[in-house]
């Protein structure tokens, strides 16, 4: 199978469909766990997704099973920031580590509510694909500041581009599967879209505050932004 991007070494990106795989095992394994009293499972959990967001993809044994088993059967699904799913799995291995503790140390109605509410949420988000961790460093990221600056003018001769009409810039990443969706939906407009990868122009990323992808803004034949169609 020819994927998109590597799953060991594209860490900056993930098939879409890996997190919820991996936290419908994290969801079934906590829900055993309150179930039945076993907290040592809430333990082992917390361990692996510490291991596996320290040591890599390689060490995560959900997510090697995934890549290795199931994504060669059913293909590689939409790529995306990995960095809210890794937030996510942090969050995760704080509350279970917690969880954990809080069994040995006697307090069981603790360690079974927190047990519970790992179970709960993991198992939201793999059946709706609602990550209630993704969606808190999402909005912890806006409160940071982490967006895209507001465009006004893009200056064409940065581009290479012909001016005199308008046109569509669309500032892309190679492993953005939706960059590319964008730009044929733009294309079947009638729209001429520039393409700025900005793996190979983080110098212009930069210059006009790129932070997500696919950004895309309808300029005038002079440089003026019109109009932000995406990002």
């Amino acid at each position: 199978m020819k994927r998109q991007a590597d799953p060991y070494r594209d860490l900056d990106v993930i098939d879409a469909h890996a997190p919820r795989a991996n936290q419908a095992v994290v969801g079934a394994l906590a829900l055993t766990a309150c179930l039945t009293g076993w907290w040592w499972i809430l333990a082992a959990l917390a361990a692996q997704l510490a291991i596996g967001l320290t040591l890599g993809r390689r060490f995560c044994l959900p997510c090697v099973a995934y890549f290795e088993l199931v994504q060669p059967v059913i293909g590689e699904g939409p790529i995306e920031d990995a960095r809210p799913p890794r937030f996510a799995n942090l969050v995760g291995a704080a509350v279970l580590g917690a969880a954990s503790l809080a069994y040995a140390a006697g307090a069981q109605v603790a360690g079974l509510a927190l047990g519970a509410l790992v179970a709960a949420l993991a198992l939201l988000a793999a059946s709706t694909g609602l990550c209630i961790g993704c969606e808190a460093y999402r909005i912890a990221a806006r409160i940071r500041g982490v967006r895209s600056r507001r465009l006004v003018r893009v200056d064409l001769e940065d581009l290479h581009a012909a001016g005199g009409h308008e046109l569509v810039v669309e500032f892309t990443h190679p492993l953005c599967s939706g960059c590319q969706r964008l730009a044929d939906e733009l294309r079947e407009e009638g729209r001429e879209v520039v393409a700025v990868d900005v793996a190979e122009r983080p110098d212009l990323a930069r210059k006009y505050g790129i932070s997500v992808v696919p950004t895309a803004v309808a300029v005038d034949p002079g440089g003026l932004v019109t109009a932000r169609l995406a990002g």
